[in-house]
């Protein structure tokens, strides 16, 4: 079960440093992490570690089988991303 960014996402990056596999997209140094208004989680490269959750202190990032119903979306949102 992969993780999930949802909108509470402020783009501090910090999940970026703390992913084990590169699963976390934008990375701060890519010239284009100015053009999204979050980063995501590829869910086909996540290995649900926790990291990225543990380490965002906006509690912006859920496992997908924790995820609010009102916050459902951002799944495919994440997934869409990589696509």
């Amino acid at each position: 079960m992969a993780y999930v960014i949802t909108d509470a996402c402020i783009k501090d990056f910090l999940c970026v440093a703390e992913c084990s596999t590169a699963a976390i997209a934008r990375m701060e140094s890519d010239a284009a992490a100015g053009t999204v208004s979050q980063v995501y989680i590829n869910p086909d490269e996540c290995i649900d570690c926790g990291n990225c959750a543990a380490i965002c202190e906006q509690n912006a990032i859920f496992s997908a089988d924790e995820l609010p119903a009102d916050k459902a979306h951002f799944a495919e949102k994440n997934k869409a991303y990589f696509l």
